[in-house]
Order: C-alpha cells, then sequence, then structure tokens
C-alpha cells in the first residue's frame, strides 16, 4: 500500500470497483436522494457537489442519483442540519462552522484556526481517515448534537484568504470596528481580539449585502471562488493569505435512515466520489486561483495583497486562548482537540524534515518581485 492512501478509502474502492464488474442482472432498483446546497449556485462549492452527483451516478450505473436542490429551495441555509435529520431532505452540502452555535467543537472539523497545529488539508484529512478523526466526526453529530446525519468530507476550500475590504488594511488594530462577514468561531476570533464588528451570514447573502452596504467587508474562499461570485464588483481591496481557515473541508450529511436505506456498495460508491470530488476541489482550486489573480488585478483593477504578518500571529494567538478555555469547559471539544494534537505532533514536525520548503524551489524558479 502507498503511504499516502488511506485503507479504508482503497477497501471502498475495491468494494466498489467489484459491484461495478459483477452480477449487472442482479442490480439494486434505482434510488434517488434529494440534497439541498447551501452555497451560491455560482460557487465553485455548488459545481463541486454537482461534479460529485454525477460521479454516484456514473460509478452506480445510474442506480443510484443525487438530485441537486439549490440553497434556500426547501429550506434556509442554516437549517440544512435540522431539515436532513427530519428528513425533508435526504442530505446537505454543508459546512461545519455553521453549527458551532450548537457545540464549539464543530469548529473543529475543518474550520479550526491554525489548521489547528499547523495542519494543512493533506493533514487534517489524513487525521479523518488514519489518526480516528472521521469516528469523532461521527460522534459529534450522532451523539452530541444528536442528529440522524451522516457526515462525509465532500470539498476543499483551503486555504482560506483574509477577505475583501471597502478601504485597506493595515494591522490587527485596523480592523476594530469593521463591520465584517465572518461565520463560526472565526467571528469570535476576530470579534474578540481585533474589535471587529462580526456579521454571520450564509454565502449567498454576502454579495447582496455588501452591494447594500450592510456590511463593509467579508470573508469566503479565496480568489477563484470569490470571483465567480462577484465580489470584486463591490469591494477592491483584497488580502489573500490568512490563518484562520488554513484546512477547511466542506461536509456532505446524509439522513441517517436514508444511509442505512443504501446498500453497502451504494455507501462505498458515496464515499469513493466524495473523496474524488474532494481531490478534484483541491487541484481546481489552486489552478483556478492562478488564473484568478491575474485577472482581479489586470481586468478588475483589485488590490490584492498580502495580508499584514501581525494579523496571520494574532489569529492563531487569540485562537489559542479561545481554545484553552473551550478545553476547560466543553469535555467533547477537549477529546476531539486532543486527538488533532498528538496527531499534528508526529505529522507537522515529520512533514517539515521531508519536505523542502516550498519557497526554496518557488524563489529559485519564480523569483517574487517585492
Amino acid at each position: 500500500m502507498r503511504p499516502g492512501l488511506p485503507r479504508r478509502l482503497l477497501a471502498a474502492c475495491a468494494a466498489v470497483l467489484l459491484g461495478l464488474l459483477t452480477a449487472p442482472g442482479a442490480a439494486e432498483a434505482q434510488t434517488k436522494l434529494r440534497c439541498q446546497s447551501t452555497f451560491p449556485p455560482t460557487s465553485m462549492n455548488s459545481d463541486n457537489l454537482r461534479y460529485f452527483a454525477d460521479r454516484v451516478k456514473a460509478l452506480s450505473g445510474g442506480r443510484l442519483e443525487i438530485e441537486i436542490l439549490p440553497v434556500g429551495s426547501l429550506v434556509p441555509a442554516f437549517e440544512t442540519l435540522d431539515a436532513t435529520h427530519r428528513r425533508i431532505i435526504d442530505c446537505a452540502h454543508s459546512a461545519a462552522a455553521y453549527w458551532v452555535g450548537r457545540n464549539r467543537a464543530a469548529t473543529l472539523f475543518g474550520p479550526t484556526p491554525g489548521g489547528p497545529f499547523g495542519m494543512d488539508t493533506l493533514d487534517y484529512m489524513a487525521w479523518l481517515q488514519e489518526g480516528g478523526g472521521q469516528a469523532l466526526y461521527e460522534e459529534l453529530y450522532r451523539d452530541v448534537l444528536r442528529r440522524n446525519v451522516v457526515p462525509i468530507p465532500l470539498t476543499s476550500v483551503s486555504p482560506q484568504s483574509l477577505g475583501w475590504f471597502r478601504t485597506p488594511v493595515r494591522s490587527w488594530e485596523d480592523l476594530r470596528g469593521r463591520k465584517c462577514r465572518q461565520t463560526g468561531i472565526t467571528a469570535e476570533v476576530f470579534s474578540r481580539g481585533a474589535g471587529m464588528a462580526t456579521v454571520n451570514m450564509p454565502g449567498a447573502e454576502i454579495l447582496p449585502a455588501a452591494e447594500r452596504g450592510v456590511i463593509d467587508c467579508g470573508e469566503w474562499v479565496g480568489p477563484a471562488e470569490d470571483m465567480q461570485i462577484g465580489f470584486h464588483t463591490v469591494w477592491k481591496n483584497f488580502y489573500v493569505n490568512s490563518t484562520h481557515e488554513p484546512a477547511t473541508v466542506l461536509e456532505l450529511l446524509v439522513n441517517g435512515a436514508a444511509w442505512a436505506a443504501l446498500s453497502r456498495e451504494q455507501q462505498d460508491l458515496m464515499r469513493v466520489a466524495a473523496a474524488e470530488a474532494t481531490l478534484r476541489s483541491m487541484v481546481l482550486l489552486n489552478t483556478r486561483n492562478a488564473a484568478a489573480l491575474v485577472e482581479l488585478r489586470e481586468r478588475h483593477g483589485v488590490n490584492v495583497q498580502r495580508t499584514p504578518e501581525d494579523i496571520l500571529r494574532k489569529t492563531l494567538e487569540t485562537w489559542d486562548a479561545i481554545a484553552r478555555e473551550e478545553e476547560a469547559r466543553n469535555e467533547f471539544f477537549r477529546k476531539v482537540y486532543a486527538s488533532q494534537r498528538a496527531f499534528a505532533a508526529r505529522v507537522v514536525p515529520a512533514r517539515r524534515f521531508t519536505h523542502t520548503d516550498y519557497r526554496l524551489g518557488a524563489d529559485h524558479y519564480w523569483p517574487e518581485n517585492r
């Protein structure tokens, strides 16, 4: 087995292939699941959900179909968890950040400042697959939130940018008083640490709020995704790097009864299709970001800048203080955070030792003009 490929995923792939290659005459009846998105229809997130649905249909030979419902079509974005639990919809494409108000441990499943502990997206996915994270993820919904849903990682949206601003940002102190769209634990990091006036809203509401002047700044994902939604049409100051969500992966929440009604082969092929779609999203984000940075600067006159260094540091310091407090009062948070800390303690230092710093090759071939 190759070191980077999770055993569980390989086993699922084998099961799917076996199901596709054997006994076509004994195929199960067609099953359709209705899945509502929580993201803007124009976003790359929604595009990736459609890709996932196409792959499920193809892998199942048309016997399992995911019907995509646009954001807000049956329930508001922030109500999709309960709607999935009650099976108003069979599944939802959402983000763990949306459920932090129910239990703050939700922030540890993707949208964690610092990774956490320096982990990037590959490290976080490795923790889920090889470090016991998936079992904790399922425990969060089943036992802590008491929702009858099964979570499956679907779509990478990291590393995330600091965001878009009406006027330039010079320092951590310069964030004070700015009315900015933030969500999940990030809202508390910036409001508590920097004095930002944060506003929580789903992604589909950010651009209309910006156009009406309800908010004067906001964060979403990064260059390509944000440009596709149209933030550059309102705001012209964009800060591309951040430490507030360096390893965010979105989720597919499937109603527990709907999941149990699927055959083992159908469950496996959904996991395989989700893993493929998530890898696809990582690759596309890198390539499309490269093109978007050029277009934002040259066609749309956006002031694209690196985030001031003190904002990057203060974000981590503020998060560390919040996390210490949460560990002391939230047993499940403490359990998950300890698991991530132990995993990162092994993986992050090892990667620093085995991987040559990205900057070495990048600076040799593509030196920056500073």
